[in-house]
């Protein structure tokens, strides 16, 4: 399985992308592995995700919520709740 997530970075701002192992993901941002951008802002908190069978089906999702602005995708994490 392959996961499209949105993590909430320690000063509240939000990072998409993509991987097949979402606990191990949290690790490598929080342990400043990650991407540049979540171990500029301090690690942070997987907050939402969904579940695709293939890579490329979690990229386009990846690349599609990206081009959202942020009431979107707080909306977005909203809804799973």
């Amino acid at each position: 399985m392959f996961y499209f997530y949105i993590l909430r970075c320690k000063d509240g701002t939000l990072y998409c992308g993509s991987t097949n192992n979402l606990k191990q993901r949290e690790l490598l941002h929080n342990t400043g592995r990650g991407s540049k951008y979540v171990r500029s802002r301090g690690g942070g908190k997987i907050i939402y995700s969904e579940r695709f069978r293939s890579l490329p089906k979690a990229l386009k999702r990846e690349a599609e919520v990206k081009t959202w602005v942020r009431s979107q995708k707080l909306m977005l994490i909203k809804s799973k709740t």
